[in-house]
Parts: C-alpha cells; sequence; structure tokens
C-alpha cells in the first residue's frame, strides 16, 4: 500500500481483473473525457448515506441493495428501470412496516457494468476468446470483434448511467415513492401469486395506517417521506480506470469522492490488501463495502477493515457476507466475533446470490431460491447468537417476470428455466421472489426486535 495517496497511486501495485486493451492511446482518451463531464452523483449525497448507513450499524435502521447482476446495453429501456425501482419500494414498505425499521434503499444500479470472471479467457467449441466482462468492457456475443474490450464502451456506460440516475431521482422525488401508490406498485404476474395476495392485504393495512395519519394530521403535505424517498446508487469500484476518471475533489470538504456512484464496493476476488482495489477505494471519502466470502481469515478481515476505515467511522464500511448455504453456519461466526472484539464499528449485510450459483442439470446457471432463503435465516440468527446486529441484505434482482432462480412460491424447475432465462452472466430473483424473500426478511427483524425488548425488559428488572 502507498504510504500517500492520490488517485492514480493504485496503478503501481497488482491489480486484478482489468482487461487488456490492446490500444493505450483510446484508453487515455476515453478517460481524459470523462474526467471532464459532470458527477453521477454528489458529495452531499454520499455524505448523507453514510450517515444513515451509521444508523444501520446501531441497529436503528435496515440496509436494503439489491439489483441487477450486469446492467446491459443492449436492454436499457426506461421500463426496466421503473420495474426494478417499483419491487424495491414493495419490499422496501414491507420491511419497513413488518420490521419496525427505517429501510435505507441502495440500487445495484446507474454504474453496475463491469464483471469479475473466473477466467480470463472463454472457449466454446474448440474456439478461445477474451471472456465477457460486462458492457462497460466488451460485448457478451462469442465473437472475435465483440469480445475485443474497447475502451469507448466507458464513456457509453456514463451515458447510461447518467440517463438511468435521471430516471430514479424523478421517481423518488417526484410522486411514483408516495405511499398512497402501494397498490399500483405490484407488478401483474406477481399480483397471481401467492405472495401477491399477500401483498395486496398487506397494502390495505397501510392504506388504513395513511388514513389514521391524514386524521391526525399526518399528509403528504406535511410530512414529506410519505411522498417521497432516498434513492442511493451503487456498484462493484472494478474498473479502476473509469473510477478514477470520475473521481473530485468536493468543493466544500477538500476531500476525494468518487462521483460515480454513492456507494463502491470491492469484491471477494479484488479484496487483496496489498492490491489496487484496496488502493484506490482507501482513499476516497464515500461509504465502502466490502465483499466477505469462505476464504476470508478473520485476521485479513481486520487488516482489510483497518486499511478501509482507520478512523473505524459508522457508516464508512459495510461487509457483504456471501459464504454460501453450506458454509456460512461454519465460516461466519469467527468473523462476527472477531470484528466484534475488536471494537470495529461496521455494517453487516448478506448477499445470499452468489455463494449459492450452482448448474442447472439442464445445464443453466442457477440459484435454488431455497438455499437463499437458507442463507438469510442463517445470517439472522447467528448475529443473534453473536450479540451483533444483522444490518442488512444485498441481492440480484430484476422487475421482469424471468425464471433464472428455481424454486420460491412460483415453484420454478430446472425445465422452466429456459422459458425466461435472460441475464447475461448471473442468475436473479424475479419479483414474486423478491417479494418473498422481503416477507421472510420481516419476519427475522420482527423476531430480532422482540428479542430485544424482551432483553430490555429482563435489564430493567434487574
Amino acid at each position: 500500500m502507498a504510504e500517500r495517496w492520490t488517485p492514480d497511486s493504485w496503478r503501481a501495485l497488482p491489480v486484478r481483473q482489468m482487461p487488456q486493451y490492446p490500444d493505450a492511446a483510446k484508453v487515455a482518451a476515453a478517460e481524459q473525457t470523462l474526467s471532464k463531464y459532470p458527477p453521477l452523483v454528489f458529495a452531499g449525497e454520499a455524505r448523507s448515506l453514510k450517515a444513515s448507513l451509521g444508523r444501520v450499524a446501531d441497529g436503528k435502521a435496515f440496509l436494503l441493495q439489491g439489483g441487477d447482476c450486469a446492467e446491459s446495453f443492449a436492454e436499457f429501456h426506461p421500463d426496466k428501470i421503473r420495474d426494478t425501482f417499483r419491487v424495491l419500494l414493495q419490499m422496501a414498505v414491507i420491511l419497513t412496516f413488518g420490521g419496525g425499521l427505517p429501510v435505507i434503499k441502495v440500487g445495484r444500479m446507474a454504474g453496475q457494468f463491469a464483471k469479475p470472471r473466473s477466467a480470463d479467457m472463454e472457449t466454446i467449441n474448440g474456439v478461445s476468446l477474451p471472456s465477457y466482462r460486462g458492457d462497460i468492457v466488451n460485448g457478451v456475443d462469442f465473437d472475435e470483434a465483440s469480445r475485443v474490450p474497447d475502451p469507448a464502451r466507458m464513456v457509453q456506460a456514463y451515458n447510461q448511467s447518467a440517463a438511468t440516475l435521471n430516471l430514479l431521482r424523478a421517481f423518488a422525488q417526484g410522486g411514483y415513492a408516495d405511499l398512497h401508490k402501494v397498490h399500483q406498485w405490484n407488478l401483474g404476474f406477481v399480483t397471481r401469486s401467492p405472495w401477491g395476495e399477500r401483498y395486496e392485504a398487506f397494502a390495505n393495512r397501510i392504506d388504513e395506517a395513511l388514513e389514521f395519519m391524514a386524521a391526525c394530521g399526518v399528509t403528504a403535505e406535511t410530512t414529506p417521506a410519505i411522498r417521497e424517498t432516498d434513492f442511493y446508487t451503487s456498484h462493484e469500484a472494478l474498473l479502476l480506470p473509469y473510477e478514477q476518471a470520475l473521481t473530485r475533489i468536493d468543493s466544500t470538504t477538500g476531500d476525494w469522492y468518487d462521483v460515480s456512484a454513492h456507494l463502491l464496493w470491492i469484491g471477494d476476488r479484488t479484496r487483496q490488501a496489498d492490491g489496487a482495489h484496496v488502493e484506490f477505494l482507501r482513499g476516497v471519502k464515500n461509504p465502502l463495502g466490502l465483499k466477505c466470502g469462505p476464504s476470508l481469515d478473520p485476521d485479513d478481515l481486520i487488516r482489510l477493515i483497518d486499511a478501509l476505515n482507520p478512523d473505524n467511522e459508522a457508516g464508512r464500511l459495510t461487509l457483504i457476507v456471501r459464504m454460501g448455504a453450506d458454509k456460512v453456519v461454519d465460516k461466519l461466526p469467527a468473523l462476527l466475533r472477531r470484528v466484534r472484539d475488536e471494537g470495529r464499528t461496521v455494517v453487516w449485510c448478506c448477499d445470499p446470490m452468489h455463494g449459492n450459483t450452482i448448474t442447472s442439470p439442464s445445464g443453466y446457471k442457477t440459484r435454488p431460491f431455497d438455499r437463499i432463503l437458507s442463507e438469510v435465516r442463517d445470517f439472522f440468527d447467528l448475529h443473534r447468537a453473536e450479540g451483533t446486529h444483522p444490518g442488512g441484505v444485498h441481492f440480484e434482482m430484476t422487475g421482469q417476470d424471468v425464471t433464472e432462480c428455481t424454486g420460491g412460491a412460483q415453484a420454478i424447475t430446472d425445465e422452466a428455466l429456459s422459458l425466461r432465462y435472460q441475464t447475461a452472466v448471473d442468475p436473479r430473483l424475479n419479483a414474486s421472489q423478491s417479494i418473498e424473500l422481503a416477507f421472510l426478511i420481516a419476519e427475522k427483524l420482527k423476531q430480532e426486535r422482540s428479542a430485544q425488548d424482551a432483553a430490555r425488559r429482563a435489564a430493567a428488572a434487574e
């Protein structure tokens, strides 16, 4: 790790998961272009998110982070943005109403274009080409022209992110997020499911609560939080030339911020303490995430925490646990204890997706919904056992009626995966499965709150 941080100090360190661009001059030109573009987000917004995440770390709020596995240039459409935003709103009100906590909403949107890969090359029928690394790097089509890394794609990713953010801000602040619209948020195919029926009953209860509040003088006119919401963006800071080009000094504080998103995270494949990704992100003041897979050693985790959050600031660092349903019980407790005993302040967040990917008998990459639910349940139970706070969930989802993860109330089978399997990289939950997950988490939050209340009563009785 460099002693003195600069936006380009990462370039002197080992870097993983970086594409091999054939033309360095074109890369420099793309970086120069991006460095002159306006910020996608503002430093003040990142500070607001950090303050909210500080409340999550203190057990006074819950983090909901979700969105696409990898955004697409070809499938860019306002309806897709709206539908994903809508499902996140549905999940948030379920968690807020059922769990009794404010929900901090963060999308994997407006920048989630780059994807790490397990191999640099992909081979099909004896033909080897560079792996697809997300639309910000190269194309998904398996031909030589598509797979050549093209730095001009960084500029296209910026432009699509700007348009996505513009629409998200309009939805969040322009009345679409009004709680009086909870019935309108339901998607047609969700309404036909058992969880859609439960959501409708739930929405009726919210209507009754809003009517009571209005009778008491609390309306959307007097309380803006009823008709609008805060919504933040995040992505994996994988393609460092893009991130550096969008790193600026905040004029009000003099601090460096990566203005490509409100929150940036480091993946499980690029979390080396002496590597380029940790070096870059330690110097920006955005709230950060760190993926924690089953191979992460407690000593290494403490070193990473100290590198990324040396001042132990609440809300600065979110640890995104992605162990897998078969490993979380064995691997997570040691991390929880070590972080707790060392007095480090972090947000603990569960990613039940990435450790539960399998290849189905029909050859599709999928994620069994029962394994996703199992990891979420264990995540909450392990925190309760260790006396720590389960702060959030991080998952890949879409508002589209896809068939990519098996199981759930729709009982998607292996044979049904081919019906609407649309992802370019990883399988996502559809809206019905996402709503089902939200109800499970709300029950867990309610249990957590009951346990805390019982502990307080017991302490008061002593």
